[in-house]
Order: C-alpha cells, then structure tokens, then sequence
C-alpha cells in the first residue's frame, strides 16, 4: 500500500518535537537562562530595581538583584557583554563633548549656564514678589528719553521717589566716540544706586562695530545684531545690580525713514535678545505696537477718543503727547515691582 503523504509544516515539527519536552526541562531551560544572565548582566538586575518606584515588587527585585549584581562584578563576563553590546549597538559614535550629564551644574566656555535671573516668577506659575519701595529711578539713554524722563518725574512727584534724568544726546551703543555706554553704565549705576533703570536710547545706531579680532562689523547683519546685544546685555547687567533693581528697556518705535527702519529693527531684535538671561530683572517694553502697529510709520494716533500727533517732525522723536502714551505703559509695568502711590 502506498504510503500517506505527511505533512511537513514547521508548525507540525514543532508540535512533535516540543511533545518530547517534559516540564522539568521547561523549568531546567528556564534556570539556565536565568543563570546565564546573572553571570553576564547581573548588574542590571540590580539598575532596574534600584529605579522601580518604592514598594513590594521593588524591594523583591533589589533583594534578588544585589546579590546578583555582586556574583557578576567578580566574574569578567560582564566585560565579554559590554563589548558584544558595542558591536551589535545599532546606534551611531557620539563624541565626547556635548554631553547632558550633570548640565544643570556644568559650565563652558562655549555655552554659558542658565541662572534663575532668568526666570520671573510668573512664568513658573509662582507667586510674584509684593511690590516694594521705590526711592531711586534713573531715567537714561539718547535723545529719545526726552521729555519721558520729564513725564515719569512730574507723575511720580508725589510718591517720594527721586526721579534722576540723565539724557546723554547724540550718543549710541554702537558708537563710542562721544560716550563709551558701557563704561557709563557702571557709573550711573554706583553714584545713582537706582532701584529702577529706564533706558531708552537707539536713534544714532548703526555705526561699525568691532568683533573680537578687533575688524568692523557693519550693519545690520546677525553679526552686528549680536556684537550689539552682547553690548546692552552688559549694560543690562551692570544696571540690574545684581538683581537688587529693575530695568525697563524701551525699545525704538519704527522711525520714519526707510534706512532707519532696517537699523531700529535691528537695534530692538537685539535688546530683545540681550534681555533673555535676565528676564527676573529686565523687563523689555516694546513702542513699536503702541506707535507703529506693524511696523508702520504714523505720525498720530488715536488719544483719549481723538488723533493726536505723537512724533516730532523729524519722524524719530515723541514729542509731549507721544511721552505721556509710553508713560501710561511704563508706569503700569513699574506698578507691578514697586508701589506707585503718587501716580
């Protein structure tokens, strides 16, 4: 008789094969393995134990770990599998720089740490600091500052506060023939001892600055851009005080010439920038939405229900009404870090 064909499938061998099998070679199979691993990686047992969240299985598999992990350290296995893991790693050669670890403390030259002046507190969902006294304010910059600083000092004449107005014409941060900022900077800040800062200055920017080879940076590219925050980030720093005053840094509403407007937009992305590190203490008012929404030139705006001319002629300047419109917005921005009673 001719015989039966059989059936040859793998899933057909497998059942006859695993027949064969009695469970004291499942378990016997099962130790193996077990061994196998605590031989080779018993330290790993030990990690993932060490990182379950506290409780019954954590303390069966630390239990069990430890004295696995301590069985592998004395044999040289452990070596022979992290270098089988190294070959068969599928994932590309890191370099040595760059690294996460321990980057909260870590420093370098090429990346400075971030600080908590960083940070005000609204922006964790904190509670912010009750507003506290005020008895100096300094009213700084170019030509700009005028007549805001005499606006600030005729509304805060009732609170107590001292009102210092310090306009330095004609002069700029890209600029130091006439006025070196920087330098300035740190004397206004030990004679005045202000506890609030307003700087508002960028109508004669624009002017070559040097990088660090000591070769001019013309304007306006990133390049300038950068040398000239890397500047008003040190004045930032020197007028903050170490966190002991506020600063309010204005930035230049669009003036109305087109060449001017590619260096006030310029200037006021690189205040934005400097300002970054220090954002607990530096607060950064931008005129450009309250004068020119969009950054387009106009010279009125609308004023208690009427239009009213805000800029000087020269299509640069605020004149008295256009100061006492940014006064409304930096007053309320004071009212937030100091007690304004004589507004």
């Amino acid at each position: 008789m001719p015989r039966e064909p059989t059936d040859d499938a793998l899933m057909d061998r497998f059942d006859r094969n695993a027949r064969r099998f009695r469970a004291r070679d499942a378990v016997l199979t099962v130790a193996i393995a077990m061994l196998v691993l605590v031989l080779f990686k018993g330290t790993g047992m030990q990690d993932a134990g060490e990182r379950l969240k506290p409780g019954v299985e954590r303390d069966v598999v630390v239990a069990a770990g430890e004295p696995a992990g301590w069985l592998s350290d004395q044999l040289p296995l452990r070596l022979v599998a992290d270098e089988l893991d190294d070959e068969l790693s599928p994932d590309a050669e890191l370099s040595e720089e760059g690294g996460f670890t321990n980057a909260a403390t870590e420093t370098s030259d090429e990346v400075p740490p971030v600080t908590p002046d960083a940070f005000p507190a609204a922006a964790l969902g904190a509670k912010p600091a009750p507003p506290r006294e005020l008895k100096t304010v300094l009213v700084t910059g170019d030509s700009l500052s005028q007549p805001l600083d005499l606006e600030v000092a005729r509304r805060l004449a009732g609170s107590g506060a001292r009102v210092q107005r310090d306009a330095r014409l004609g002069t700029g941060i890209s600029k130091t023939a006439l006025l070196d900022w920087g330098k300035f900077a740190v004397t206004q800040a030990r004679q005045e001892k202000p506890d609030a800062v307003v700087m508002f200055i960028g109508a004669n920017e624009g002017f070559p600055i040097p990088n660090a080879s000591g070769q001019p940076l013309e304007c306006c590219d990133a390049r300038w851009a950068a040398a000239y925050a890397n500047r008003a980030r040190r004045m930032m720093d020197t007028y903050r005080r170490d966190g002991a005053a506020r600063v309010y840094w204005i930035t230049v509403p669009t003036p109305r010439d087109p060449e001017r407007q590619k260096i006030a937009r310029t200037v006021n992305a690189a205040i934005t920038v400097a300002a970054q590190p220090y954002r607990a203490q530096v607060r950064v008012i931008d005129s450009v939405p309250i004068f020119t929404p969009g950054a387009k030139y106009r010279d009125a705006l609308p004023v208690g229900g009427r239009s009213t001319l805000v800029r000087e002629s020269d299509g640069i300047h605020l004149n008295d009404a256009g100061a006492r419109v940014l006064a409304d917005t930096l007053l309320e921005q004071m009212g937030t870090d100091f007690s304004l009673s004589g507004r």
